[in-house]
This record gives C-alpha cells, structure tokens and sequence, in this order.
C-alpha cells in the first residue's frame, strides 16, 4: 500500500511581536490584580502602537494597582529599551479606559462565590487537543515553531546574538508519512536586527545558533532554510504593526491542528470559559492519550452565559481511539467536571501564573504552574477502558510523574 504523505505548517512568534506584547501586558494586569483579589473579574484588552500603549476593558477588583508602572515594566523585561526601535519602556504613553465587568455579565457569576453553580461568564465553544506527535503529546510544527521563538529570544538576551531586536516570527513545516511527523521540510525565521548587521551573517547565525541548536538533526533531512527573505527587517515591533490582545489564538493553541472555538486567553480571569475550559480539555484529551486511550484526541465543550454545565460534551480520536468513542466520551463525563467553579478549583487558577503563558504558546510547556499539563489521570481512565497494565505512551513521556498531581 502506498504511503499517505503530506506537508503541515504552524507559526509562532517572539514575546516582542506587537500582538505578542500586547497578551502580555494583559496578562501581567491580570497577575497583578488576582495576587491581591482572586476573585476580581478581569478582561483587559492591550493596544501597541508607536509610542503607545493603552489598556482598555472591564475590571472589577478590590485590588489598588499602578498600570503604568505594570505596562512599562512588562515592556522592559520584553527588551524594547530604546527609542530609536520607535517604542520603549521609559518614553511610550500609557493610556487607561476601564468599566467595571457588565451588570447583566455579572449576573452569571457574581454573587455566587466559588460554589457549583457558579455560571458560566459568556457562552461558546472550546477545544483541546493531544496527539502523540512528540512527547509532550503537542502537534510537532507548533511545538518547534515555539520552540525557535524562544530560542530567538534566549540568544538576544544573554548577548550571544546582540544584533538581534525584540520582534521575530518562526515557522515550521513538518513532512507527515501515514499521520506520523517524519522530517521538518521548511524552516521560516523573520528575526529583527539592529541596522548594521550584514545580512550573510545573520542568516549564519540563525541557521547554526538558533535553528540547528533548536530541532534535532535527524529531523532535518534536506530542509529548507529561509531567514529574512526580504532581506531586511529593521523597522519592527509597534512601530511596523499596531499589536492588540487576542490575535494570536492559533499560535497559542495547536497551531491549527484540531478546531479551534475562536475565544482567546489572553487578560481573562479564570471565570472566562474561553480560558479555563480551554486548559481543562487540554488536561483531558493530553491524559486521554497518555493512558494509551488514543493516538489523537480532541474534546469540545458549549457553554451558554450564566448556566453551570455544559450544553454539549463530544470527543474525536480521527480513528485512533482503542475503545468505541462513545464509550471514551461516557469516560470522560465521569471522569471530570465541566462545570467553571469546578475547574477553577481543580487547576488551582485563582493564581498569578498567567504572564508566562502569555508567549511561546499555552500548551505543551513543562512549567509546574501549568496543571493543565499534569497527567495525572492514566490508571482511573485505563481502568474505566477495561485496559491493563501500564500505558505504552506515558512511561517514556518525562511529565508521567508530575511534581504536583491532582
């Protein structure tokens, strides 16, 4: 039978990509604001612009908090600390508009407390996905994709590469043989530079001190490089491209592989349905496929705005699935709760961890603040299978004895 091949490609971006900027002040507002108040409702929205920076949105909070002082901060840990880039930590403005959360939002959630019938804050839909692609159980395009973002960031910063400047892009194509990643075809980098570099040694550069130090050899098997193809790329950052909180929501998520709902995560208090359920079916569909359940598992999840359970629960295993999927969704509903009160209590969000996730994706990662990544769950979903023995996926997965489990 003749082999099943094609091409898949995802993207990421660097924590000093304008869009990217602006997530992270968001989620540094947030932080800030649940550190004193984990019960404030918060959806901050970030704008980026040359000379720029302005918060808007709706909050509700006991907290006291400079903005400013958290906006310029967040700015100067990111590495915009010159003029000349057209945006910098000590000379931008710094614009606030905040209302406190909507009344008839509110009615949904406030007053309730952290109790079971706490409702959902809007209505919508949420995936998560897994597959056993790598060992994180992540689709491999968007996990070298973030992994080569990083890098970019990581040789700035420590001075190894000192021409580059905060704004870049990534991008990487991946050559599937029967499902299955076998070979990175393509790589994409757009790195921003200093003026002066000569293009022939940044392109060295990133081919040997960020792509080659990044994804391992056996994978590039006569791959393609392109860095900066138009040649240069000076001007960047808000200066080039207005960056707004929530536009980058496949470069969080899985790189489009699987569906996504549409919501994004970014400045969102754990009350949010686009956020929380979108990390617990992450946590589901990653433990799903750890137990040995599925080779790919996607799980969704509806909401409608102030009700406590879901309107609809439904899993895809694209075929992979070792038991009938109707048996594995039956699984899954007595497995875990869906209700918002219920997974804010069982992923511990009412905590400031939200700014680090805010750049090089929110799945995937190995942070111990991100319990959603926990696989935690492998011998209750075996045993409701009817499998025995240990999982053939999570004993060579490095997280199948987390730190913290639930």
């Amino acid at each position: 039978m003749a082999k099943s091949e094609f091409l898949f490609t995802s993207e990421s971006v660097t924590e000093g990509h304008p869009d990217k900027v602006a997530d992270q002040i968001s989620d540094a507002i947030l932080d800030a604001i649940i550190a004193q108040d984990k019960f404030a409702r918060v959806a901050c929205e970030t704008l980026v612009t040359t000379g720029l920076a302005m918060i808007a949105g709706e909050i509700t909070t006991t907290a006291q908090l400079d903005f400013p002082v958290i906006v310029r901060d967040t700015i100067k840990e990111i590495g915009y600390n010159d003029s000349s880039m057209g945006f910098d930590w000590e000379t931008c403005a710094v614009l606030t508009s905040l209302d406190r959360q909507s009344p008839d939002i509110a009615m949904g959630v406030e007053g309730r407390g952290l109790t079971a019938e706490q409702g959902a804050g809007d209505q919508g839909l949420m995936f998560g996905y897994a597959s056993t692609s790598t060992e994180n159980l992540m689709p491999m395009p968007i996990w070298y994709a973030h992994r080569l973002a990083e890098r970019l960031a990581r040789v700035r910063k420590d001075g190894q590469l000192p021409f580059l400047r905060p704004d870049g892009k990534t991008q990487v194509t991946v050559r599937y043989e029967d499902g299955m990643p076998k070979s990175v075809h393509t790589v994409v980098i757009a790195a921003q530079h200093d003026p002066d570099v000569k293009y022939e040694d940044l392109k060295e550069a990133i081919v040997e001190e960020v792509i080659k130090k990044t994804i391992p050899a056996n994978l590039l098997v006569d791959t393609r490089f392109l860095v900066n193809t138009t040649g240069r790329f000076v001007v960047g950052g808000p200066m080039a491209d207005c960056g707004i909180t929530g536009r980058k929501i496949i470069v969080d998520t899985y790189g489009g592989r699987g569906y996504h709902g549409g919501g994004a995560f970014s400045g969102k208090d754990p009350t949010k349905v686009d956020r929380t359920t979108s990390y617990m079916l992450r946590h589901v569909a990653k433990n799903v496929v750890a137990a040995g359940l599925a080779k790919r598992c996607e799980v969704q999840v509806a909401y409608s705005i102030g009700l406590p359970d879901p309107l609809s629960i439904m899993v895809y295993t694209y075929g992979t699935a070792v038991i009938p999927e109707d048996k594995l969704l039956d699984i899954i509903k007595t497995t875990y709760s869906f209700k918002p009160a219920a997974m804010i209590q069982y992923l511990e969000l009412q905590r400031p961890i939200f700014k680090k996730t805010a750049a090089y994706g929110h799945f995937g990662r190995t942070d111990p603040d991100f319990t959603w990544e926990y696989i935690s769950k492998i011998d209750v979903l075996r045993e409701k299978a009817g499998l025995k023995g240990p999982s053939p996926v999570c004993t060579c997965h490095p997280e199948a004895a987390p730190a913290k489990s639930k």
